[in-house]
């Protein structure tokens, strides 16, 4: 019994992984960023990679969305390897960037922004005004500015464009770089209050983020990186707690 029901709980924890990185290896020139990184993500988690600088969280994102390509290892999403596939492609398979930085169109309205996050939805203009109409309802502010140009706006109205632009390709997979960079900490709580709601309405999110603290409040699961491998893992509330993880990354001595 014990072996069967052990079989049925592994088979179904295998169908609903929405994402897999397998000893992934990227490199920039000759420099090895990431030295094996193996990641999952499962269906309507929230998954965080932590780390310093130049660990190799932004790279492991880069790779994911095909603007890298790993030179070993392989990237499974829904099923299909993605390893290598271009940006395009991989934009196709509704995984989204959010990307560090925001880098939302500055002279564009904030309207045109959304818009913009929707170019591969051509034949869905009823999906794409009811996310539109969704984006409005999580950023009233946006809905406010929406014929105000984006580089008229605040850091935190940015993000809030950054985000809802993400959501307008009607993503499986929201991965979001570093949100919280740069903004006053009222504003960091309203994004992450924000990516919690993302996330309860079924999106599966991997989150990026040097606020650790945040981070892992809110995460099912976390991957500590250090120097381009997976130095822990394990469930956002057993790492919120661990010795290591609050010295290195929480400040806490």
């Amino acid at each position: 019994m014990s072996d069967t029901t052990t079989t049925t709980e592994t088979a179904a924890k295998a169908t609903d992984l929405v994402l897999q990185l397998k000893d992934v290896h990227t490199f920039y020139g000759a420099i090895e960023a990431l030295k094996g990184i193996s990641v999952d993500v499962h269906q309507g988690e929230i998954v965080t990679l932590i780390g310093a600088n130049g660990a190799g969280k932004s790279t492991t994102l880069k790779t994911i969305s095909g603007l890298l390509a790993p030179r070993q290892g392989e990237i499974i999403f829904m099923g299909e390897n993605i390893s290598g596939m271009k940006v395009h492609q991989v934009a196709a398979r509704q995984i989204v960037q959010v990307p560090e930085g925001r880098r939302i169109f500055p002279r564009m309205s904030v309207e045109e922004n959304l818009e913009m996050g929707a170019f591969l939805r051509t034949k869905d203009s009823a999906g794409v005004k009811a996310s539109m109409e969704h984006v409005y309802e999580l950023f009233p502010r946006l809905k406010e500015r929406r014929s105000q140009k984006g580089g008229t706006l605040s850091g935190g109205e940015q993000q809030m464009l950054a985000m809802g632009r993400g959501m307008m390709g009607s993503p499986k997979l929201l991965m979001l770089d570093e949100p919280s960079m740069g903004l006053a900490p009222v504003v960091v709580e309203k994004i992450f209050e924000t990516i919690e709601t993302l996330n309860k309405s079924g999106i599966t999110i991997l989150l990026v983020e040097q606020n650790a603290a945040m981070a892992l409040s809110i995460a099912d699961r976390g991957y500590v990186l250090e120097t381009g491998h997976v130095a822990l893992h394990g469930a956002g509330s057993d790492l919120l707690h661990n010795e290591q993880v609050r010295k290195t990354y929480l400040g806490e001595s």
